[in-house]
């Protein structure tokens, strides 16, 4: 691995948009360093994306926020996954790099649908844009169908040896498809197709009942202080 120096600012703390009661604070690197090396490297080291900069949980009394990534050589399907897969046979998915109208749309339905009482709430296009586009990286955005419907998109990037799951997001009439669930499992198999190592699923809450299902896509690692340490069985959550 190359080394290279970066320059790393801190943000002021802010309340925690996943712990109510607690403080958060990021680690931000400049944009005007970063390209897909760099930022693969960040990964590793604990790093997400948002739009075109990079941050890390920095927080004064917590660190409940812990990288998580899947190993996509070894990865098994679990049988509640493979029912996810059985029963969304009639969807079909394709690879973009391209973002359309429709996907804002999608976007704006999923937003208002599912998470009116959060910090992404109410949704526009400057804010789609802001967090999902990336100037110095070209993002991929995986469609799903249902016939000639767009149900879902996955914004994931592509590293040299790494597949980051950004956001994924779907039109709430099909919730109970489970397509989270789904749109993670592609995300897996393009990884296997791509022959990556790693597929990124960004931070495990376990304290946050929205954020605490990433233990679920085995084998996986999580980011600890000394290093990252392979899971091969589900914890008790």
């Amino acid at each position: 691995m190359s080394s290279r120096s970066v320059s790393v600012g801190i943000s002021h703390p802010f309340d925690c948009s996943y712990i109510e009661g607690l403080t958060e604070q990021l680690l931000i690197i400049q944009e005007s360093q970063l390209d897909s090396q760099l930022f693969e490297q960040l990964l590793g080291m604990g790093f997400r994306r948002n739009g075109n900069s990079i941050y890390k949980p920095r927080c004064p009394s917590c660190s409940a926020c812990q990288s998580i990534r899947v190993v996509v050589p070894e990865f098994k399907l679990s049988k509640r996954q493979k029912r996810t897969l059985k029963n969304n046979q009639d969807l079909h998915w394709k690879v973009t790099h391209q973002v359309t109208e429709a996907h804002y749309e999608l976007y704006e339905r999923y937003i208002i649908g599912r998470h009116s009482d959060g910090p992404m709430y109410p949704p526009s296009e400057d804010q789609f844009n802001d967090f999902l586009k990336c100037t110095w990286l070209e993002a991929t955005y995986i469609e799903v169908y249902l016939q000639d419907k767009l149900i879902g998109v996955a914004v994931t990037d592509a590293m040299n040896n790494s597949l980051s799951a950004i956001y994924s997001y779907f039109d709430p009439d099909y919730a109970k498809r489970s397509l989270g669930v789904y749109m993670i499992l592609i995300q897996c198999e393009l990884a296997q197709q791509l022959a990556k190592q790693f597929l990124y699923l960004g931070y495990q809450i376990d304290e946050n009942r929205k954020m605490n299902y990433k233990r679920l896509y085995r084998p996986y690692q999580i980011l600890t202080a000394n290093g990252w340490q392979h899971i091969e069985k589900e914890p008790t959550l």
